[in-house]
C-alpha cells in the first residue's frame, strides 16, 4: 500500500509548552484513520503540521508528489454582510466543470441549498456544503478536523452516516480528528489516541481497552464502547463476512499528567 503521507518524529513547541512530541504518523491508499484525544492535546496542530500549514520544530513531514488533499475544518462562520451563495462559494479558487458541481452536489445532499446565502443555512446543511468544497479536486486524501463538532446528536450522526458512504464508494482514503469514536467505529480502520505523543494507537475494539486510552477518557467510556463492540461484533457475526486483524496491541508506559495546560 502506497504512503500518501506521514509525520516523521514531529514535534512542535511554543511559548514553552509542548504541544506535540516525537509524533509518527502514516496515511497510506484507501486508510481511514481517526485521532482522538482531550481538548489541548495537540490534535489540530498535527493536522496543520501535516498539511503544511505549519512548520514543526523537529522532526518532518513527507506528502507524495502530486498528492491532492481535500480539507473540511471544524466550521466555518458565514458573514451575512456578504450574502455569498453557496454555488458561488464552492467555486472560489476552483475550477469545476458544472457536470462535476453537480455530481458533488447530489452526493453531498446540497442540490436544494446551491442557491441559498451561506449565512442562512443550518448547522449541517454548512458542513455538508464544506465536505462538498473539499471533494471537488476529487482528492486523494480527505482531512476533517471535527467536522460534527458544532451538530446535534441526529446531525452527527447524518453527516458520519454520508463520510461512510463516501468512503465506500471514493477511491480515497481519510484522516479525521473526532470525539466521536462510538459513532465512526463501523468504518474507521485505525484508531491513534494522541495526547502530546501518540499514547496507543490500532484497531478500535482493541485501543479502546488500552490501560492509556482508559486513563485519558476514563472507565465511563471504556465501558460504553465495550458494549457497543459486542453490538458491532454480533452484529457483523450475522449477515457480514469481514475479516479483521485482532492482533494484540502492546501497552504503553507513559508518565505524564493529564492536568496539565496545552495549546490546541
Amino acid at each position: 500500500m502506497g504512503e500518501l503521507l506521514s509525520a516523521r518524529g514531529v514535534s512542535v513547541y511554543r511559548d514553552g509548552n509542548t504541544i506535540l512530541e516525537d509524533v509518527s504518523l502514516s496515511i497510506g491508499e484507501k486508510d481511514f484513520i481517526t485521532i482522538i484525544g482531550p481538548n489541548g492535546a495537540g490534535k489540530s496542530m498535527l493536522l496543520k503540521c501535516m498539511m503544511g500549514f505549519y512548520a514543526p520544530s523537529k522532526g518532518e513531514v513527507f506528502r507524495r508528489d502530486g498528492l491532492k488533499i481535500g480539507y473540511v475544518p471544524q466550521r466555518l462562520v458565514a458573514d451575512h454582510t456578504v450574502p455569498i451563495r453557496v454555488r458561488r462559494f464552492l467555486t472560489l479558487r476552483k475550477k469545476a466543470t458544472k457536470a462535476a458541481l453537480a455530481s458533488v452536489a447530489g452526493e453531498t445532499a446540497i442540490e436544494d441549498i446551491l442557491d441559498k446565502p451561506l449565512h442562512v443555512l443550518s448547522g449541517g446543511e454548512l458542513q455538508r456544503v464544506l465536505l462538498a468544497r473539499a471533494l471537488l479536486d476529487d482528492p486523494d486524501l480527505l482531512v476533517l478536523d471535527e467536522p460534527a463538532q458544532n451538530l446535534d446528536v441526529t446531525g452527527q450522526l447524518a453527516f458520519y452516516k454520508l463520510i461512510e458512504q463516501i468512503y465506500a464508494e471514493r477511491d480515497v482514503s481519510i484522516l479525521m480528528v473526532s470525539h466521536d469514536l462510538h459513532l465512526v467505529m463501523s468504518s474507521t480502520r485505525e484508531v491513534v489516541c494522541l495526547y502530546h505523543h501518540i499514547c496507543c494507537s490500532g484497531e478500535p475494539h482493541m485501543v479502546t481497552r488500552d490501560p492509556e486510552f482508559i486513563s485519558l477518557f476514563g472507565n465511563d467510556m471504556a465501558r460504553l464502547m465495550a458494549v457497543y463492540n459486542h453490538s458491532h461484533d454480533h452484529d457483523h457475526d450475522h449477515g457480514h463476512d469481514h475479516a479483521h486483524d485482532h492482533s494484540g496491541i502492546p501497552g504503553h508506559d507513559h508518565s505524564h499528567s493529564h492536568d496539565e495546560e496545552a495549546a490546541r
